[in-house]
């Protein structure tokens, strides 16, 4: 028996076999679920056909969030695939390359609405359009980043992006809450993804993250991918409204001073 037997998810954001979104897919996978997957746009179509074909996933649709037309069709398909629905992942971020280097003053208009929209508007839209699609007891979780408490350099407006889109979370839970539906968060560590490939600097970054997280690693997509199975499940069933690190502890360490050798 899986721990997510006899539920539905849909999950956003599987952009290859590296993406955060693929390892909460394999997790759920293993765990019982079944799967219905969106990507966003034609380029992508070719990586994530493959992936949902390894799982037997059917159900492989394009979404484009910032058009609230292609969520209303993509809502409605689901309802008519699956019925209902019991998990949905929203796994979805962006910002223009150019602003994520540099000072954070330099962030244009445009940059800062983009950002904005993509990744954290559509998860309210999301949750908006499924409701009447989600079962009670369902689970809706989104992936942030530490880089929405403290300063993360070169993050610039996707830290300002993340930390509003950790308070969609507590407002979503919040009037989600009495339809016995549960919003939660999963601040994942660097992890080596397409999104982080255009954060500068990212290199030396996740290398520091090992050198001074109190558990001396770096996390891995399959490490969030559990988390979320565990969200997901019904062993979370009064949990809702939360961010839950899955960073090595990361997110304790006041002051990151790297181990001396032999010092451990």
């Amino acid at each position: 028996m899986g721990l997510l037997d006899g539920k539905t998810a849909l999950i956003f954001g599987v952009a290859n076999d590296r993406s955060i979104a693929w390892g909460i897919t394999r997790a759920m996978h293993r765990e019982g679920a079944r799967i219905g997957l969106s990507y966003a746009g034609e380029a992508l179509e070719r990586r994530v056909r493959p992936l949902a074909e390894q799982i037997g996933c059917t159900f492989v649709e394009p979404c484009d969030v910032t058009r609230d037309e292609d969520i209303t069709r993509i809502a409605e398909k689901a309802a008519q695939e699956f019925g209902q629905v019991d998990i949905l992942v929203h796994s979805i971020a962006y910002a223009l390359r150019e602003e994520l280097t540099g000072p954070f003053y330099n962030t244009s208009r445009e940059g800062f609405r983009i950002a904005m929209d993509v990744s954290v508007y559509s998860f309210v839209a999301l949750a908006r359009a499924f409701l009447p699609v989600l079962r009670p007891g369902a689970s809706l979780m989104c992936m942030t980043y530490y880089g929405s408490e403290k300063v993360a350099p070169h993050y610039n407006v996707m830290g300002v992006a993340k930390a509003a889109l950790e308070a969609a979370t507590r407002y979503l839970a919040y009037d989600l809450g009495p339809q016995k539906i549960r919003v939660n968060a999963i601040s994942a560590g660097p992890i080596r993804t397409l999104a982080a490939a255009g954060v500068s600097g990212f290199r030396d970054m996740y290398k520091h993250f090992a050198d001074v997280a109190p558990l001396r690693e770096n996390v891995t997509i399959d490490d969030v991918g559990n988390t979320a199975v565990f969200l997901a499940s019904d062993l979370a069933s009064h949990i809702t409204g939360e961010t839950i690190y899955v960073d090595s502890g990361f997110n304790i360490v006041g002051v990151q001073i790297a181990p001396q050798e032999g010092n451990e």
